[in-house]
């Protein structure tokens, strides 16, 4: 049997070669077949140079295992959580890599009506099944058929908002030659059509695999300059980047200034509010008093969940919330299957900022300064778990309030912190926050940090 190290906690993901290729895909393919059973899958791929390759080799995995496959070309990942919801099939599978190097590739799964597989919900057993890469015959090969879903996908894109609100607005739009920019094509052919006075700015729109500027990954601030030098030179409102699926977006104020997906939570928390008063919204641990805030001060409910998409929508559909955000710039929505978006937030960002009649900057400047944050810090430890108890002993006792539902989470009067281990590797990730003193919350990181590094005494 030979060990698959590309199965991850909720996806697949792996470098070109021995970690992942069309034997292995092919073997993936038969055992979501077998495991599952569906009668018909929907499947897409992003740009890499891969990918099509991989498809067709899922493709036959899943047509060997009885299965008839749909395949909707190049697409993002929320394009297949959309087709797995809308269309008459039993899940999806996304062929992405996302924002890893160019030599990587992967799979994002889902089951009907976009239900998420991950390790705990049939993911390990996938991999077992590709693993042992002995399968039940079956007696009738699936079919196999190209469909064309973008019309719908962008049909449901535009019910979040109302054209009426739109005020003249030039955006940049960076899909980074990843699978974005198909999708600002047809919501600009939608736009103008509806007289909706939306100019868009696009760079590196083509999709391209070879990355010629670089991984999709605006998380990385190499990645961010391209963006923010539109803005400046093309006097924009604001400014939208994706990585390669475009799963996640992430914004640039009108001065081009990058904005942490952490305040974009309360933004995209408040826009829902209007529209759905007494809501509730799940957020994450990590940075939360700023989105507490900004709920209870518009009548919402907010709702405290682990960090991870599989926890986020789990928490999402037992509580019935209309919206849910974690500060990496994942976002949540209920009517779309409580799956993430990439499109929906900055669809209603523009359309708040309209209704608003103020700036980006104007918006998230105010809630920066009442919460700033230290941003998450990413910190490589020989003994993460010992460093993380030295940290809890140094302030517990004086704690407000503490809590463990990621990680270990302490509030004092005028700030707090969230500090967690990372499930893969040797690394700790802490964020700070306080309410209206950045020195203060600087002050507090720099302790922490300095107790992180310190050395266990025998």
């Amino acid at each position: 049997m030979q060990p698959l190290s590309c199965f991850k906690a909720y996806d697949v993901r792996g470098r070109l070669g021995r970690e992942l290729n069309e034997d292995i895909v092919y073997r993936i393919g038969r055992a979501y077949a077998e495991l599952f059973n569906p009668e018909c899958i929907v499947i897409g791929g992003d740009p890499r140079l891969s990918s099509e390759s991989f498809k067709h080799a899922l493709a036959n995995g899943l047509q060997d295992g009885g299965v008839n496959v749909i395949d909707l070309g190049m697409t993002g990942t929320e394009e297949i959580y959309f087709a797995a919801q809308s269309l008459p099939v039993d899940g999806g599978i996304e062929v992405t890599a996302s924002h890893n190097p160019r030599d990587y590739n992967g799979m994002k799964f889902v089951r009907k009506n976009a239900m998420p597989i991950s390790g705990d919900s049939g993911l390990r057993d996938i991999q077992r099944l590709a693993e042992q890469n002995e399968f039940i015959p079956v007696q009738h090969r699936g079919s196999y058929s190209r469909q064309d879903n973008l019309a719908a996908y962008v049909d449901h894109l535009l019910t979040y908002v109302k054209p009426e609100n739109f005020q003249p607005l030039t955006l940049v739009v960076n899909s980074g030659n990843g699978a974005a920019g198909h999708v600002i094509d047809e919501i600009e052919r939608r736009f103008n059509s509806l007289n909706v006075p939306v100019k868009f700015v696009k760079v590196h729109h083509q999709a391209d695999g070879h990355f010629p500027n670089g991984i999709p990954n605006p998380l990385l601030p190499e990645c961010r300059q391209d963006t923010a030098q539109a803005v400046i030179d093309h006097q924009a409102d604001f400014g939208i980047a994706w990585d390669g699926d475009f799963d996640r977006c992430f914004l640039f104020d009108e001065t081009g200034a990058f904005i942490e997906g952490y305040y974009i939570v309360g933004l995209l928390a408040e826009a829902f509010l209007q529209k759905h008063p007494g809501s509730k919204i799940i957020h994450d641990p990590r940075l939360s008093w700023n989105t507490v805030d900004i709920v209870k001060g518009v009548g919402g409910i907010p709702v405290l969940s682990k960090t991870g998409h599989a926890f986020i929508k789990e928490r999402m559909r037992s509580e019935d919330a209309i919206y849910g955000g974690e500060m990496s710039a994942h976002h949540y929505f209920k009517t779309f299957g409580y799956c993430d978006s990439g499109m929906i937030p900055w669809l209603l960002v523009a359309e708040l900022l309209c209704v608003k009649g103020i700036s980006l900057s104007a918006t998230v400047q105010e809630r920066i300064h009442a919460y700033p944050s230290s941003g998450e810090i990413n910190l490589k430890l020989e003994d993460p778990v010992e460093a993380i108890t030295r940290v809890r002993s140094a302030f517990e006792k004086s704690a407000l309030f503490v809590d463990g539902t990621d990680g270990i989470s302490m509030e004092f009067m005028d700030w707090r912190f969230n500090l967690r281990s990372s499930n893969t590797e040797p690394v700790v990730r802490l964020n700070v926050e306080s309410r209206a003193n950045i020195p203060l919350m600087q002050e507090k990181t720099s302790e922490i940090l300095t107790l992180l590094r310190e050395k266990a005494t025998k």
